[in-house]
């Protein structure tokens, strides 16, 4: 689904919410494309369900730029409970997904019902996400993350060894990274990303991130380079800014060859392991980490600590005297006290 089709395909009242997101909200063109697939869906699935197409018309072929006002007000708490039993069993949906899908659906109707005032009352406003299931995320030791450097290797190592380093050190998401420019580096030092939300936080450059990029850029294309391109810093081989779906590939190549592969890894999983080893080995504030990765609440932040809580519980678990039991002997039956003095 392409942004640039939302006028065709939704009706004015969605058409215009997607907008208000992007505009208004400032969110991501991700983040905007998930809500509007999220929306599309639930909207077939309820014309479906209704008896409002033709039994023979594939569900992807459902349309919805025809829905009205009055069939969106109908909609009641049941028919969302039925689309998330439907998004489980028949789109295999894990719970982390279901879950977004009724935040989408929540926001929708607060937006038609307070912003635009179309409905009189909300009937999704008591709708429950599905509980997902906490687990801690999967990182690289620090060993581990030396090894996945040493295995760089190839024409652009140059470029792939910058990419890797800065993921391991500076924790940054995969979007934030391809869409670095060189006017982003700063001469103290300090880079600046555009993370979520268009929101700009400064990054500060430790030495290996400095020294990659200067090993870089001598080896960064300019010749040939697409003019809308001219400022990026990573450079794909057709003379572009590198898409994130090259730089999967280089994490994916290089795990493998550093014998990661089986460690369900990814560009994500660097950003993890940049935090881990910061709190694990630097000593660094979950404050500081939370800035860093410009994460909004610290309670996401915090996930963190308890991987080192986990570890301790493990280091305690792994004491070679952790299986040795205390002596016992019989409890002999003693005498019961007397009241006296």
């Amino acid at each position: 689904m392409k942004k640039e089709d939302f006028a065709h395909i939704f009706p004015s009242f969605i058409y215009e919410y997607l907008n208000y997101n992007s505009v208004i909200k400032n969110r991501s063109d991700l983040t905007v494309k998930e809500y509007a697939n999220d929306l599309y869906t639930f909207f077939r699935f309820l014309k479906q369900i209704r008896g409002l197409v033709p039994d023979d018309v594939p569900f992807e072929e459902i349309k919805i730029n025809d829905l009205s006002i009055d069939e969106v007000a109908s909609v009641t708490l049941n028919d969302a409970y039925m689309f998330l039993v439907y998004c489980k069993d028949e789109r295999d949906n894990n719970e982390k997904t279901r879950a977004r899908k009724a935040t989408t659906l929540r926001m929708f109707y607060k937006y038609l019902t307070v912003q635009k005032r179309l409905l009189a009352e909300n009937p999704l406003q008591e709708l429950d996400s599905p509980k997902i299931k906490k687990t801690l995320p999967k990182y690289l030791t620090l060993d581990e993350s030396l090894n996945l450097l040493k295995a760089v290797d190839g024409k652009f190592k140059e470029r792939d060894y910058c990419i890797l380093t800065l993921f391991l050190n500076c924790g940054m998401r995969l979007s934030e990274l391809v869409s670095l420019n060189l006017s982003d580096i700063r001469s103290n030092n300090t880079m600046v990303v555009t993370g979520k939300g268009n929101k700009e936080r400064t990054i500060y450059l430790n030495d290996a991130c400095i020294d990659a990029i200067n090993a870089y850029l001598p080896f960064r294309p300019v010749d040939g380079v697409k003019a809308k391109d001219k400022d990026a810093l990573f450079i794909s081989r057709q003379k572009s800014r590198i898409s994130p779906k090259t730089v999967q590939f280089i994490v994916k190549s290089t795990l493998e060859k550093a014998g990661l592969q089986d460690r369900d890894l990814s560009t994500h999983k660097l950003r993890h392991t940049a935090a881990t080893l910061m709190y694990q080995h630097g000593n660094v504030d979950v404050l500081a980490i939370k800035e860093m990765l410009g994460h909004e609440s610290l309670s996401t932040t915090q996930i963190y600590t308890h991987i080192m809580d986990e570890q301790l519980q493990k280091a305690a678990a792994s004491n070679p005297l952790s299986a040795v039991k205390a002596p016992k002997r019989p409890v002999l039956d003693l005498p019961e006290e007397s009241g006296d003095d």
